[in-house]
C-alpha cells in the first residue's frame, strides 16, 4: 500500500473541504453568530494542522497507484471528511454529540438526508448552508471534483480511472472521453449547469435566496437536507413539482445528457436503463396516485404529492410534502421496493441502481433459458452491447453482500427494542441513502431515537451504500494495510 501516495491526496481533500467551508464560515460572520463562527475557525485551524502533518509525512512519495490504493483511498477519505467536516456542528454546540454530529455530516456527505436534528429551523444559517452543502460536495463526489481541477498527466494518470471506479456509482464505469480529466470536468459541469438551473427556477417561484440556495444543494445532491421542519411541504405546488423534476433529472445517468450535447438523441431514448427508470416512476405515479385520491380527493394533488414523493424516493433524495408513513399500505410498499431500486448508474441518486436491476433480470431470463436449453449459449446485452461476464458475476456478488449486510444491519439495531418496520426502513433508509423511512422514523420523525451503537451501524450503512461496499468493506481486509 503507498500510503504516502494515499496521503498527497488526503492533503487535496482536506484543502478542498476547508476551502468550501469559507462560505459557510463568512455566514456565520455576517450574522453575527458566534458560537457558529467559533466552530468554523477551530475546525479550520483543525484542518490546517492536519494538512500540514500530512504534507511533511508525504514528500518524495512514489507515485505507484493500483485499484487496492483507489479503493482504500475513497474509502478512508470519505471517513476523514466526516470525521472532520462535523466540527463546526459540534464545537459550535448547535449538535452538543458527537456521534449525533458525526451521523448529521455522514448523512449529508452520503447525501442520505437522515437527521437526528429534532428542529432543524434551530440551526443558524451558516450551520443549515454547510448542511446543505455537503449534500452537493457529496452528489458527485469530492474525488471526481479533485479529478476535474487538479492537472493530472503522464505516469499519474494511470490511478485516476481507479479514483473514479471506487467512487462514481454504478456496476461499470467508463470514460465520456479519452482523457479521464475531461470526463470529470464534463461529469462537474453538467452537475453545476442543472444546479444553476434548477436555482434559477425555484427564485421564479419567490422561493426566498437562502432557501432556493440550499434546495438546489440537496436536490442536485439527491440529499434531501431542508431548511424547514416540514421538508418542502409549506412550498407552493410551482415549488414542489420544480423540485420533483429535478430530483428526476439528477437521477439520470449523466452520460445520457453527454449524449444529448452531442445530438445522439437515439442513443438516449434507446437506452434501456433510462426506459426502465421512467417506466417505473410513471407506473408508480400512477398506482399511488389513485390509491390516495381519497385521502386528497382531488386528481390534481393526488398526482402532485404521488409524483413528489415517487421522485424523492427512487432518487432517494428523501424531500416530502406529506407524510408518506399515514398513505395505505400499497402506497408504502410500492415506495419501499423504489428505496432498494433506487435511481440509474452514473447519478448523483443511491439504491441499487436500476442498471443493476437491469442486469439481474437479463441474467434470470438467461439462466431460465438455459434450464429449458441447457447446450444454449446466450450472450446478456444492454443497448445492443454484451456485457462482460465479468460485469455479471460482479452484479450478483454485489446483491449478495447488498442483501448480507442489510440483514445483519438490521438485527443489530433490533437490539434497540423498535419495532420490526422501522428498523428495517431505518437501515434501508440509510443503506440506500434514502432519509426518512416509515413509522418511528418517518418524514415527520428523526433518528434520533437510536442508541449510539445503533447510529453507528447506521453511518457504515450510509457509507457502504453511497460508496457501493467495497471501498469500505476493503478497509477492513488485513492485506489493504500491508505496503507494497
Amino acid at each position: 500500500m503507498n500510503f504516502k501516495m494515499i496521503g498527497r491526496f488526503f492533503v487535496l481533500i482536506l484543502s478542498i473541504e476547508a476551502a468550501f467551508m469559507l462560505p459557510a464560515l463568512g455566514i456565520s460572520i455576517a450574522d453575527g453568530t458566534h458560537a457558529a463562527t467559533k466552530g468554523f475557525l477551530y475546525t479550520l485551524a483543525i484542518m490546517l494542522a492536519l494538512i500540514l502533518c500530512l504534507g511533511m509525512y508525504s514528500r518524495r512519495a512514489k507515485k505507484s497507484f493500483f485499484a487496492k490504493e483507489g479503493l482504500f483511498c475513497v474509502g478512508l477519505s470519505w471517513i476523514l471528511m466526516s470525521v472532520v467536516g462535523c466540527l463546526p456542528f459540534y464545537l459550535s454546540g448547535e449538535i452538543p454529540s458527537y456521534v449525533d454530529a458525526l451521523f448529521e455530516m455522514v448523512s449529508g456527505f452520503t447525501t442520505t438526508g437522515a437527521s437526528i436534528v429534532p428542529n432543524v429551523e434551530a440551526l443558524s444559517r451558516s450551520i443549515l448552508y454547510w448542511r446543505s452543502f455537503s449534500h452537493w460536495l457529496g452528489g458527485m463526489g469530492v474525488l471526481v471534483f479533485v479529478l476535474a481541477v487538479i492537472p493530472v498527466s503522464g505516469k499519474n494518470e494511470g490511478f485516476t480511472m481507479h479514483l473514479l471506479r471506487a467512487e462514481s456509482p454504478g456496476p461499470n464505469v467508463g470514460k465520456l472521453v479519452p482523457k479521464m480529466r475531461q470526463t470529470a470536468a464534463v461529469l462537474y459541469l453538467t452537475y453545476i449547469g442543472l444546479t444553476v438551473i434548477n436555482f434559477l427556477f425555484l427564485l421564479a417561484g419567490d422561493m426566498p435566496v437562502f432557501d432556493s440556495i440550499c434546495t438546489a444543494f440537496g436536490t442536485a445532491g439527491t440529499g434531501g437536507f431542508g431548511v424547514k421542519a416540514d421538508s418542502m411541504e409549506s412550498y407552493s405546488p410551482y415549488l414542489q413539482n420544480v423540485t420533483t423534476v429535478f430530483m428526476l433529472l439528477f437521477g439520470i445517468n449523466f452520460s445520457c445528457y453527454y449524449l444529448l450535447l452531442l445530438r445522439h438523441f437515439r442513443a438516449v431514448l434507446g437506452d434501456e436503463e433510462l426506459r426502465l427508470y421512467l417506466g417505473l416512476v410513471l407506473a408508480s405515479i400512477a398506482l399511488i396516485s389513485v390509491n390516495i385520491y381519497h385521502i386528497y380527493q382531488s386528481t390534481g394533488d393526488s398526482i402532485r404529492h404521488a409524483a413528489f414523493q415517487v421522485s424523492s424516493i427512487i432518487t432517494t433524495t428523501g424531500f416530502s410534502t406529506a407524510d408518506f408513513d399515514l398513505w395505505p399500505s400499497l402506497s408504502k410498499g410500492i415506495l419501499l421496493v423504489l428505496m432498494a431500486i433506487g435511481a440509474c448508474a452514473g447519478s448523483t441518486g443511491g439504491g441499487f441502481k436500476c442498471a443493476r436491476v437491469l442486469l439481474c433480470l437479463k441474467s434470470a431470463r438467461r439462466n431460465l433459458r438455459q434450464v429449458l436449453r441447457p447446450n444454449r449459449v446466450e450472450v446478456i446485452r444492454v443497448n445492443r452491447e454484451p456485457v462482460a461476464e465479468k460485469v455479471i458475476a460482479n452484479t450478483n456478488a454485489y446483491l449478495a453482500i447488498y442483501v448480507g449486510l442489510l440483514a445483519l444491519s438490521f438485527l443489530v439495531v433490533s437490539f434497540d427494542g423498535f419495532s420490526v418496520t422501522t428498523n428495517f426502513s431505518a437501515v434501508m433508509a440509510c443503506f440506500n441513502n434514502i432519509g426518512p423511512g416509515l413509522e418511528a422514523v418517518g418524514p415527520s420523525c428523526n433518528f434520533s431515537l437510536y442508541s449510539g451503537f445503533s447510529k453507528g451501524i447506521l453511518i457504515f450503512d450510509m457509507l457502504a451504500g453511497r460508496l457501493e461496499i467495497f471501498p469500505i468493506l476493503v478497509l477492513f481486509s488485513p492485506g489493504t494495510w500491508k505496503k507494497n
